[in-house]
């Protein structure tokens, strides 16, 4: 099939990649000062994941987002897809800001409960692409089993912490 947009694929992807990765860019600036310091001493459960793991899988994760959302693209456009890409948009945002809210504000209760908002978002957001190109969707479940996890994580940081 044809794409329905006269972008080309290599300059989609590229745009598909830049926005999730500004996303990823802004969650980023609220998470890395605090590693060594806020991060660093509060009590977290011991199968909490090593911290140089944190990088190498989000980096995956979010080219996985921004290859699904380029894969809907080259299939139906933005007007064709939008409700998906109007999800895809607001998991993105939710995503940056529960970093802002984790790390930045050093606040795992509002963290806990956005993370769920987040979670939905995902699983919506997996549905619609899927209904537009399964591949798209497939490409979104290791997201959703990550942040799964990141729930069970979060939770049990805000307990341990309060």
């Amino acid at each position: 099939m044809q794409s329905v947009s006269n972008l080309k694929p290599a300059t989609g992807l590229f745009i598909s990649f830049l926005i999730c990765f500004s996303a990823a860019a802004i969650g980023n600036l609220a998470t890395t000062p605090q590693i060594p310091n806020w991060y660093a001493d509060i009590a977290k459960p011991n199968w909490t994941p090593p911290n140089w793991l944190f990088g190498p899988v989000w980096t995956i994760l979010f080219s996985l987002m921004a290859t699904a959302a380029w894969l809907v693209w080259r299939k139906h456009g933005i007007k064709n897809a939008r409700h998906a890409f109007i999800w895809f948009g607001v998991q993105l945002i939710l995503n940056s800001l529960w970093s802002v809210l984790f790390f930045g504000l050093n606040n795992p209760g509002a963290a806990a409960v956005e993370i769920l908002f987040l979670w939905l978002t995902i699983l919506i957001t997996l549905v619609a692409f899927a209904k537009k190109s399964k591949a798209a969707g497939l490409l979104l479940v290791p997201y959703f089993l990550w942040v799964s996890f990141a729930i069970v994580l979060n939770i049990t940081l805000w307990q341990l912490n309060r």
